[in-house]
C-alpha cells in the first residue's frame, strides 16, 4: 500500500465525493474501503433517514461506536458522514490509527447536484446545505491532516491523495 500503513479517512460536507473518491483510492490502493453511513445501515438493519427519526443524538451515538469500531481495522479507506466532526472521540479514534483528509468542494457544486432527498440535514432545502457548512467548516480544518480541493475530476482527487499519502510517509520515516 505505498508503504503506507495508516488508515486514511475522509472528512467533509455532504455531496463533497468522500464515497466516490473513497472506493476508488481504495481500489488504487489495494485495500478495503468502508463508507461509516453504509456500515451504521447495515449493523442496524435500518436506513439513515429512519435512524434519524430517533433523533440526531441517536443518530451520532451510532456513528461513533461505528467510526470506533472501524478505526480498530488496519490499512482501510474509510468515507464519514458529514457531521463525524461534531464530536471530539470520532476525531480521536480517526487519528489514533490513520490520517484525516478534509475532501473540499465548492458548495455550488455541491448544491448542483446533491439530491438531498436522500440526505436527513438537508431535507428541508438546499439552505441547509450552506448553514451546515458555516456550522462545521471550521471543524473540517481543525481536525484534517491534509486539506484537498475537490473542483477537478474525481481522477484528479485520487492522485492528489495518493501524493499527499507519498509525501506523508515520508514525513513519517
Amino acid at each position: 500500500m505505498n508503504s503506507f500503513e495508516k488508515n486514511i479517512s475522509l472528512i467533509g460536507m455532504p455531496g463533497c465525493g468522500k464515497t466516490t473518491i473513497g472506493k476508488m483510492l481504495a481500489q488504487r490502493l489495494g485495500v478495503d474501503f468502508y463508507d461509516s453511513d453504509n456500515y451504521i445501515e447495515k449493523i442496524t438493519g435500518k436506513s439513515i433517514s429512519r435512524i434519524f427519526q430517533n433523533g440526531e443524538d441517536y443518530f451520532r451515538q451510532l456513528e461513533t461506536e461505528s467510526i470506533k469500531e472501524l478505526s480498530l481495522k488496519s490499512h482501510i479507506v474509510m468515507a464519514t458522514g458529514g457531521g463525524v466532526v461534531k464530536r471530539i472521540e470520532n476525531i480521536e479514534a480517526l487519528k489514533n490509527n490513520g490520517i484525516i483528509i478534509f475532501i473540499n468542494r465548492p458548495l455550488e457544486n455541491i448544491a448542483e447536484d446533491i439530491n438531498t432527498e436522500e440526505r436527513p440535514l438537508l431535507k428541508d432545502k438546499k439552505e441547509n446545505l450552506y448553514r451546515l457548512y458555516d456550522e462545521r467548516i471550521e471543524l473540517y480544518k481543525k481536525y484534517c491532516d491534509y486539506e484537498l480541493m475537490n473542483d477537478k475530476t474525481i481522477d484528479c482527487a485520487v492522485n492528489d491523495i495518493i501524493l499527499i499519502i507519498d509525501y506523508h510517509s515520508r514525513l513519517s520515516r
